[in-house]
């Protein structure tokens, strides 16, 4: 995992609601546990405690509690990874369909999506806190990308987020919006706050209905990115039966973002790019 100080990472304060009490213990040590499922290979500390905005020697202390009840272990050589538990766990899901299968599968269609486009590829996850990146593939011909393993993305101005905030319910999106324009501007009126909503409300709509998010130059001047929904067969019962059937009403899981300069990446072709890499992402059944 990258240590990019312009990386902007998980962030270890979990949203509140005050109508439903909890144990914010558990909370942060479940969302590091979500952590080295979406990494899915061991991870150093210091790697961990960046992904959750977390000093090293508190991400050590959760760690602890983790191993001690079988969710993750500790490597000789200092690293942490999954516990026998949590591979227990994926045996009994039985669906073919755990964490090491799916980003397998993410990995080798972002490399194939790289070497068509020669674009930079970034898989993001959901989150609470909103969508991380959990894998990135750099392109041949090096360009400058801020955003790494661990980064968080903002809902409002990037595509991963606007893409994600498109295909989750507004109960989910709308706090975490609220947010990203409170922490922008402290500001804001509520008919200020309204009237970015409701505009915001008709991006989401024009998202769904094309199914991409696009980006030109928002978050780096001369970039621009593409991101397209990961849709994964989920398990779904029938009168003969449990079989695979492709569900899209769900949450959104995953998500593969393209990303590369105005040249390699012209918005006047967003159709045919989104084309292509739903057409390899096919390939790999995950689109």
């Amino acid at each position: 995992m990258s240590s990019s100080d312009n990386a902007s990472t998980l962030n270890n304060s979990l949203p509140s609601n005050k109508n439903q009490s909890g144990v914010q213990s558990l909370e942060i040590g479940l969302s590091i546990l979500d952590v080295l499922i979406a990494y899915n290979e061991p991870m150093m500390l210091k790697d961990i405690a960046q992904a959750m905005q977390m000093h090293p020697a508190k991400s050590h202390r959760y760690l602890v509690s983790l191993i001690r009840k079988g969710y993750a272990r500790k490597l000789d050589d200092g690293r942490y990874g999954l516990g026998e538990r949590i591979n227990a766990l994926g045996a009994l899901g039985h669906t073919g369909l755990n964490q090491n299968n799916i980003l397998q599968r993410l990995t080798t269609a972002a490399n194939a999506i790289k070497d068509a486009l020669n674009c930079g590829v970034q898989i993001a996850k959901w989150f609470s806190e909103g969508p991380i990146i959990i894998q990135s593939v750099e392109p041949d011909s090096p360009i400058s990308i801020i955003t790494r393993i661990g980064s968080r993305m903002p809902l409002t101005t990037s595509a991963t987020g606007q893409l994600f905030a498109s295909y989750q319910p507004d109960a989910v999106i709308k706090p975490l919006v609220m947010a990203e324009w409170q922490g922008e501007s402290d500001t804001l009126s509520s008919a200020e706050i309204s009237a970015k909503w409701l505009h915001f409300k008709q991006l989401q709509d024009d998202v769904r209905t094309q199914g991409y998010a696009t980006v030109t130059g928002d978050m780096l001047i001369g970039i621009n990115a593409i991101t397209i929904p990961v849709l994964l067969p989920q398990l779904t019962n029938d009168k003969d039966g449990a079989t695979d059937a492709l569900v899209k009403d769900l949450p959104l899981d995953y998500a593969i973002t393209i990303i590369g300069t105005s040249e390699q990446l012209p918005m006047s072709k967003q159709h045919e790019v989104a084309d292509k890499v739903r057409a390899i992402a096919q390939r790999y059944q995950i689109a």
